[in-house]
């Protein structure tokens, strides 16, 4: 029974925005944000997506409507609730950051069951950018596990004009800047798997145009 309502959770809290349009009153909740391209939100819904700041997200709390409420990730990283004063949100996914809230509200809730939902899928940091000679240049939800080719299979694949040996990862750790080659001729025609990098959030797959 336990698990059924677990299950339950992500639909009963979706249903709840999609009918009031906002969390309850007296929630101390932010205003209801834009809705959020769908293939993203979707994205955003997998238990790999990390969470980074200026992503919307809804905090359901079972039983306990007082303190469920939505919030935005501060670009400190961490979001404050009823009774959570400072939660680092950023670098977790939502099911990690439910179990981290659920260990703070152990305090003064019992056995509380968290479910957070990515509403706004916005931050640069959850993301990872496809541009130059692709079909479709753009910026995917990043998750945990995604490669290359995932990246690149969501752009809709090169070009004729690109120079697939001369890609790179252009990947920013702090003030420090790194580029990576990738050579996706190597990796689409001749399944060179070396190629196939792991991909991390924030990182820019450039293609460049061939010389002629």
């Amino acid at each position: 029974m336990k698990l059924a309502l677990m299950l339950m959770l992500p639909w009963l809290a979706m249903t709840a925005v999609a009918q009031t349009g906002a969390p309850a009153e007296g929630t101390g909740a932010a205003q209801p944000m834009a809705a959020p391209d769908a293939a993203t939100l979707q994205a955003a819904q997998t238990s790999q997506y990390i969470i980074g700041p200026g992503d919307g997200l809804h905090v359901f709390v079972w039983r306990n409507p007082e303190l469920t409420t939505s919030v935005v990730v501060r670009p400190d990283g961490e979001i404050s609730m009823p009774l959570v004063d400072h939660m680092v949100a950023v670098g977790k996914t939502p099911s990690q950051l439910s179990r981290d809230i659920e260990k703070v509200l152990g305090e003064f809730v019992r056995q509380p069951q968290v479910n957070v939902i990515v509403t706004t899928a916005v931050s640069t940091f959850s993301q990872v950018k496809v541009v130059g000679q692709v079909t479709k240049p753009t910026s995917l939800p990043f998750r945990k596990g995604m490669t290359v080719l995932d990246a690149l299979l969501q752009a809709g694949g090169l070009t004729p004009f690109a120079a697939g040996n001369r890609s790179r990862i252009v990947r920013t750790e702090g003030a420090k800047r790194t580029e990576i080659t990738v050579k996706l001729d190597r990796l689409l025609n001749k399944g060179d798997t070396q190629y196939n990098i792991t991909l991390e959030p924030g990182d820019l797959l450039v293609v460049p145009e061939s010389r002629f």
